[in-house]
């Protein structure tokens, strides 16, 4: 680990007067590991524990407002999170260890970067990590890659289990920086790599994520959150899937999707929501959905068993969530 200026300031305004090549410390479960392996060299790190940032308070309009800086564990269990959006507390609990979860932070979280081997491996050309560098994944060793937005310079795939149940949430960012305060869904805050695989989220230069508002929605027992990994242990996911649906006499009167682990970003497609609406549940119909989430999906040599393994695994959290029986499994073994 590089040398590096250090300091903790204690109000939202000094924060965002960080000099230039800063990080934000928070729970640092992500970026200290980049540092120990050199592939973050922020001369500043800025931590901003002592920012009042960890509430979980209810909203005006009947949703839930969860602070940055409260910790994933803290979300998971909190009784408002698990009484209005326990599909959320699932996917958090499929996440990590218990003792990651303990200090992992909510702004954290959606702020991860890759856990792509080529990333980590400063050996080897990365464009995230150099632009321009290159991709040593294209072609290579690849299993755990997206299929999903993927460019000519970029496959590496998102790892955070929380974030695709916010975008099945339809979960608002809450950002402060130097232009004052500003929201925007979590849907559009992470960024296709396109030609710039570097720039992985909107934020802007010195902004912060400060929260993350949830707005109100009812699932009942209809959801699920299905997460399939190589084993029974705290990897990241092969593919998962967030699913809520609101049903009423045997219809789906509304229901979300949002496939995670496959993609460059959380994967949410809105037309799915067209097609469930007012739809009652079939193996045709839930063949088609996972169809139309995998529209585009592109394979390498190394993971076209994953293309093969998803609309499965769609299908099945699918009706998982019609039945609420079981009402979420986070996790399941592949061979």
């Amino acid at each position: 680990m590089r040398a590096f200026a250090y300091s903790r300031p204690v109000t939202l305004g000094a924060v965002v007067q960080a000099p230039p090549c800063s990080r934000y410390l928070a729970g640092g479960t992500n970026l200290i590991d980049l540092m120990k392996a050199d592939v973050e060299q922020p001369e500043y790190v800025i931590n901003i524990k002592a920012l009042p940032l960890g509430d979980i308070r209810p909203l005006p309009d009947g949703g839930v407002g969860l602070g940055a800086l409260a910790t994933n564990a803290r979300t998971a269990a909190h009784p408002l999170v698990r009484a209005r959006y326990p599909l959320l507390a699932a996917a958090i609990l499929a996440g990590g260890s218990p003792q990651v979860r303990n200090m992992a932070t909510n702004g954290g979280n959606i702020n991860q970067r890759t856990r792509c081997h080529y990333f980590y491996d400063i050996g080897t050309v990365c464009n995230k990590r150099e632009p321009g560098a290159g991709c040593a994944a294209i072609g290579a060793r690849n299993r755990v890659h997206a299929l999903l937005g993927t460019s000519p310079d970029c496959m590496a795939a998102f790892p955070s289990d929380m974030c695709v149940a916010l975008a099945a949430l339809d979960a608002r960012v809450n950002l402060f920086g130097p232009g004052g305060a500003r929201q925007v869904r979590i849907r559009d805050y992470h960024c296709l790599p396109g030609r710039t695989p570097w720039v992985e989220n909107v934020l802007r230069r010195n902004e912060l994520v400060v929260g993350i508002d949830l707005p109100p929605v009812s699932f009942g027992s209809h959801y699920t959150y299905l997460k399939i990994r190589e084993s029974r242990t705290c990897a990241f996911a092969i593919i998962s899937v967030a699913v809520g649906l609101e049903m009423e006499g045997g219809v789906i009167r509304h229901g979300r999707v949002a496939l995670g682990g496959v993609a460059t970003r959380p994967w949410y497609v809105p037309a799915v929501e067209d097609m469930l609406r007012g739809r009652s549940p079939s193996a045709t119909l839930f063949h088609d959905v996972a169809r139309l989430l995998l529209h585009g999906a592109v394979h390498d040599q190394g993971n076209a068993d994953r293309l093969a393994l998803a609309p499965r695994v769609i299908q099945r959290a699918l009706w998982q969530a019609v039945t609420g029986s079981p009402p979420c499994q986070p996790c399941a073994g592949m061979p």
